[in-house]
């Protein structure tokens, strides 16, 4: 009886043991299919993600995007993309925003990038 009672104890504890050394399922590595179709997921929503309305996203919004883009100075690039709204919903070069940033003569590079970043 004695040996029935360590022998379920035993089996009990290893059953514990194995169980919390397993760890949670985020801390284990997904199949690899599940991985190819993650990282699709997250390269289409980063794509999507970096883009941001210069007609309703907020100045933070618009900095974070900008600097995403490699903006050097986002803060202040994002100041004057709020300054001069709003923008035409149909002009998806942002035009006017373009001709507006042109003034502080920030160089063709550095206005792609923003206009990169935006959409109307």
């Amino acid at each position: 009886m004695k040996i029935k009672l360590v022998a379920a104890a035993l089996v009990a504890g290893l059953a514990t043991a194995a169980c919390s050394a397993s760890g949670t399922a985020s801390d284990q590595a997904p199949a690899a299919g599940a991985t190819t179709a993650t990282t699709a997921t997250t390269a289409t929503t980063a794509a999507t993600a970096g883009k941001v309305s210069a007609n309703t996203a907020d100045e933070s919004k618009i900095a974070a995007a900008l600097k995403a883009a490699g903006v050097d100075n986002p803060e202040r690039w994002a100041e004057e993309v709020v300054e001069y709204r709003p923008y035409a919903a149909d002009d998806a070069d942002l035009t006017s925003l373009r001709q507006n940033l042109a003034k502080y003569n920030p160089g063709e590079d550095t206005v792609n990038k923003i206009v990169s970043a935006l959409t109307p």
